[in-house]
């Protein structure tokens, strides 16, 4: 037998947590579509299954509120920068409410540089999230802001 290098032996894990994260009652995220063509895809899980995000320096809890996390994106080239990750976010906020969420939270990246790389984008941009109607509530980091949207539940 082969052994696996690191990065194959993170890429099988990953799979078998996507494997129990799609046998969840409550879907991994949202898939965005151009026709009938999947063109992008964000995580929605309530932040409570995402215990890494509690041990982060930047990005602990903010207070007690319970929040829905948006906490990346995956948008296929060629459907970058043009409104994917915005729609996703409407719809991660209609979601959150069809739970009875109430807040919507994201920790995208803010940076100086207007050409950032999309594959270090993957939290989202802070732009994006303000174009979609989130404030920022807290930042730890010069480029990481903590941001809420927030949305009545149905």
């Amino acid at each position: 037998g082969q052994e696996e290098t690191h990065d194959e032996g993170k890429a099988g894990k990953n799979r078998e947590r996507l494997k129990t994260c799609t046998k969840s009652s409550v879907p991994p995220g949202l898939i965005a579509y151009h026709n009938d063509k999947p063109v992008g895809w964000c995580s929605v899980t309530p932040r409570s299954k995402l215990p890494a995000l509690d041990r982060s320096r930047v990005l602990k809890p903010v207070d007690a509120t319970p929040v829905w996390s948006v906490s990346c994106f995956v948008i296929v080239k060629g459907y970058r920068r043009k409104g994917v990750s915005i729609a996703l976010l409407s719809a991660a906020g209609d979601f959150v409410s069809a739970q009875g969420g109430n807040v919507l939270e994201g920790y995208p990246i803010e940076t100086p540089r207007d050409n950032y790389p999309p594959v270090y984008a993957w939290t989202g941009l802070a732009s994006t999230f303000t174009r979609a109607g989130f404030e920022e509530v807290a930042r730890r980091s010069p480029t990481r802001p903590i941001m809420r949207k927030y949305v009545m539940p149905d």
